[in-house]
């Protein structure tokens, strides 16, 4: 019988399996992109294999998942629009628009972001408006903010729009005015749809313009270390764009996908069953289009986040308002049903623990009709009453987190300002969600986070801290989690909860061969580093796609030492 032989042979190492019954290790074989064989099988192949790496002592983990990002609208945001923190005040953003926009043709949109929530009552103004004409000069614009909710639009892309005075509110969304009913640019969730819709007619973007910039993102995921990732709202045009990468070889990524059954904000169609019927004809070898993604709520700032219990009322909401969600519990439930006898699992955007618990009420009779075996993720959750927390276990919902969006800083000052301190001070449950049993998988929300680095995330979630250490404090220590815990949110959790196990999440024989050689083991450096640990190399199914030594990331996206802020205001 002839000996298997290897095309790589990693030796002399430190490799961290993440499988139970075989730990750590010092070498790895791959053949064929998959894990042939590990510790002293894979090393005595070395021998006769095509090319070995010695290690030198490096750490090896299992290439980290991210369950929850927009990496095409990141790889957009890099390769052709105007990448501007959201820290800045109203004269920054404006000078980066001016600059950016003095790049363009005379009739070119300026699109991109993001401007800082915290900006929302100044840029709601007449003369912020006029101040935004000038700085595009003359040009339509269309900004996002940094939760990519809501919308700033000057004068000219309200016209092609045709927002005018007498324009309604849409559905879902706000025009907001000044004291004569004149729009000031400022668009509230599906407010800023129906300009995204005038930009996606005057502008049509071609699938290999979409191709190239969902390749960009990956790249830039790569350079993270993270191999496999969820998609959170996918259009159908990504989905294509995803479909021709792989049928090129270039989709060096596992990607699953999460096809809207309703948008506020993005302004894609088709959705819903439109999107659906195109499942089968975009899924390939490395994209899996598994999932529907529905937005049950909004974000808290705002109001539009579903709570139990009321916002301040001196937050200038009605008396007694608690939000509400975007479906009543009938047209949820026929959703989950419906895409559930056909296998299609779901993640569903919740930030109030209303949302959080008409979704799990909603699961609850799904499983009763005897649908086990497809996927739910709560996404986001920041909020969760403590009689629901124990639900997430027995109903085997993924409680789908994205720590950049809740370190201590100005997403926590924000929800301050609209809940009571006592609620708002209790986010994110994730050691009583791990103490009952519950999967809790993380995700970074990119470019709502402007970085997806998960060991700024792992960090967050071992010691509540914000990793820039610019803002003091802790958020709610008492949920801190331990350090194998975090990683296994980033790796083993991510791959089951978004069905890829079979593929990813660890380095055993048969699974795909994705793996990072870190600048050292997270283990051995203490906490306070762990938030500088960075990718040498990212290897994906035993092809090396990222190599710090020879690849460098440009300087707009060297996240891994610390940006200057690594928070999002809200989540998409």
């Amino acid at each position: 019988m002839t000996a298997p032989s290897a095309d790589l042979v990693l030796i002399n190492g430190v490799i961290e399996t993440l499988d139970p019954e075989l730990a750590r290790t010092h070498a790895l074989a791959v053949s064929g992109g998959r894990v042939l064989a590990v510790g002293a099988e894979a090393a005595a192949l070395a021998a006769a294999a095509i090319e070995v790496v010695d290690l030198e002592g490096g750490y090896v983990m299992p290439g980290l998942l991210d369950v929850h990002n927009h990496h095409m609208i990141a790889g957009q945001m890099d390769l052709f629009e105007l990448d501007a923190p959201p820290t800045l005040a109203l004269d920054g953003l404006l000078a980066a628009v001016e600059s950016h926009a003095a790049g363009l043709g005379p009739d070119e949109w300026v699109v991109g972001g993001s401007w800082g929530s915290g900006l929302l009552a100044e840029l709601n103004d007449p003369q912020a408006l006029a101040r935004f004409d000038a700085a595009t000069g003359g040009r339509p614009a269309l900004l996002k903010d940094d939760s990519k909710h809501n919308r700033w639009a000057n004068s000219k892309a309200l016209e092609l729009a045709g927002i005018d005075a007498a324009t309604a509110d849409p559905e879902g969304g706000q025009i907001l005015r000044d004291g004569t009913g004149r729009a000031t640019g400022v668009l509230i969730e599906a407010g800023g749809v129906l300009v995204e819709k005038t930009l996606a007619r005057l502008r049509p973007t071609r699938t290999e313009d979409l191709a190239r910039a969902a390749a960009r993102g990956i790249e830039i995921l790569h350079s993270h270390g993270i191999t496999g990732f969820q998609d959170a709202a996918a259009s159908l045009q990504l989905m294509r764009a995803l479909k021709k990468l792989d049928d090129d070889g270039e989709l060096q990524a596992w990607v699953v996908t999460s096809m809207q059954a309703n948008d506020f904000i993005f302004g894609t169609e088709p959705l819903g069953e439109g999107i659906i019927a195109h499942r089968a004809e975009t899924r390939s070898a490395h994209h899996r289009p598994d999932f529907i993604k529905i937005f049950l709520d909004g974000v808290p700032p705002s109001g539009t986040a579903a709570f139990l219990e009321p916002y301040l009322p001196a937050a200038g909401f009605p008396e007694c308002h608690c939000g509400g969600t975007t479906m009543d519990p009938a047209e949820l439930e026929g959703w989950l049903l419906r895409t559930a006898e056909r296998g299609i699992s779901a993640k569903i955007h919740c930030t109030g623990d209303a949302s959080v618990r008409l979704v799990l009420d909603t699961v609850r009779k799904v499983r009763a009709a005897g649908h086990t075996e497809v996927k739910y993720h709560i996404a986001h959750g920041q909020f969760v009453h403590p009689d629901d927390i124990a639900r997430f276990a027995e109903l085997d919902v993924t409680a789908d987190i994205s720590p950049s969006l809740w370190f201590p800083g100005v997403i926590s000052e924000a929800i301050a300002t609209v809940l009571p301190a006592e609620r708002a001070s209790k986010m994110q449950p994730n050691r009583s969600l791990l103490d009952a049993g519950a999967r809790v998988a993380g995700g970074s929300d990119w470019p709502v986070s402007v970085s997806p680095n998960a060991w700024e995330g792992i960090y967050g979630l071992v010691t509540r801290k914000d990793p820039s250490g610019q803002f003091p404090g802790t958020l709610w220590p008492e949920q801190a989690i331990t350090l194998q815990e975090a990683i296994r949110i980033y790796t083993t959790a991510c791959a089951e909860a978004m069905g890829i196990d079979d593929v990813a999440g660890s380095l055993v024989p048969g699974k795909s061969a994705d793996f990072v050689l870190l600048s050292d083991d997270p283990y051995a450096v203490g906490i306070d580093r762990v938030r500088y640990l960075t990718a040498r190399q990212t290897w994906f199914a035993g092809r090396k796609v990222f190599d710090a030594a020879r690849v460098a990331e440009p300087a707009a996206h060297q996240h891994a030492v610390l940006s200057a802020n690594p928070h999002g205001s809200a989540p998409a």
